[in-house]
């Protein structure tokens, strides 16, 4: 058989249904979106090392809704949804189209709840700082998926199944919060990295559970104890980790980086699925 006959046949055998890699990002400050530090860095590396989207799909914890929505404009505004920080930052924009084609399919695929489209949004703070540095030519269509704050963990866990398939259509899809999280116990003196014991050992127990497999604990978290209060006291910032986890099958393998906690009270762990 010739070379060229082996490699016809190779490549005929590949399979036409390879999985796009599920993110979930620890964001953390808006300012990550402009400095170049070692998150940003790895967020940047991130985007060289897997394959290049066809889109991606962001499920921010920074769009909070009552019901579900994936934003559906051709040219998606870029949200300064802060206050309190440079102008620098306010002056960004990021000018990645959208797709109103694939915005259309999204509803499709999910049974557990409508889903709208919305023409007003765009990308907010939890989208744009992490994936301009990722596509910083602005040229992959990037879309937003709303969290339905009436639905609970479980209920999300199962959205995230359902768009499952868009994992084998090239399509990114990209958790964008943080898994401990709790702004009112900030402490500047460890702004730059260090965590209260509460924070460190219940991120410990968030990756014991993901590393393991086990989302169940996971999903219902307040079931975890006092500690596990202290870092998600609002859901916002950690139900995006829940999407993340509802795409994985269970033969793919997960990696943790930016395994870091920064500010006493939040960390900026990581988890790349696939």
């Amino acid at each position: 058989m010739s070379a060229l006959s082996q490699f016809r046949n190779f490549s005929q055998g590949l399979s036409q249904t390879d999985l796009m890699p599920a993110l979930f990002i620890g964001h953390g400050s808006p300012m990550n979106g402009i400095e170049v530090n070692e998150f940003s860095k790895s967020w940047a590396d991130l985007a060289k090392n897997i394959p290049v989207p066809k889109a991606v799909l962001v499920v921010s914890a920074h769009w909070y809704t009552h019901g579900t929505f994936v934003t559906a404009m051709d040219f998606p505004s870029t949200i300064h949804d802060f206050g309190g920080f440079p102008q620098q930052l306010f002056d960004v924009q990021y000018p990645a189209p959208g797709d109103a084609k694939l915005a259309a399919e999204i509803p499709d695929l999910i049974h557990s709840t409508n889903v709208g489209l919305d023409h007003d949004w765009g990308l907010d703070h939890g989208a744009w700082t992490v994936v301009r540095h990722m596509y910083p030519e602005a040229n992959i269509p990037v879309l937003q998926l709303s969290i339905d704050y009436t639905k609970s963990p479980e209920q999300h866990y199962e959205i995230a199944k359902e768009i499952y398939a868009l994992r084998k259509k090239g399509i990114l899809v990209l958790g964008s919060g943080n898994m401990v999280h709790n702004l009112r116990m900030l402490s500047w003196e460890m702004i730059n990295g260090g965590g209260y014991d509460w924070a460190i050992e219940m991120n410990d127990k968030f990756k014991s559970l993901i590393a393991n497999g086990d989302h169940k604990p996971l999903i219902n978290y307040r079931n975890l104890g006092p500690e596990a209060m202290l870092a998600i006291p609002t859901p916002e910032h950690y139900l995006p980790l829940i999407y993340t986890l509802g795409l994985k099958n269970e033969k793919e393998e997960l990696s943790f980086f930016n395994d870091k906690a920064v500010g006493g009270s939040l960390t900026m762990t990581s988890v790349q699925v696939g």
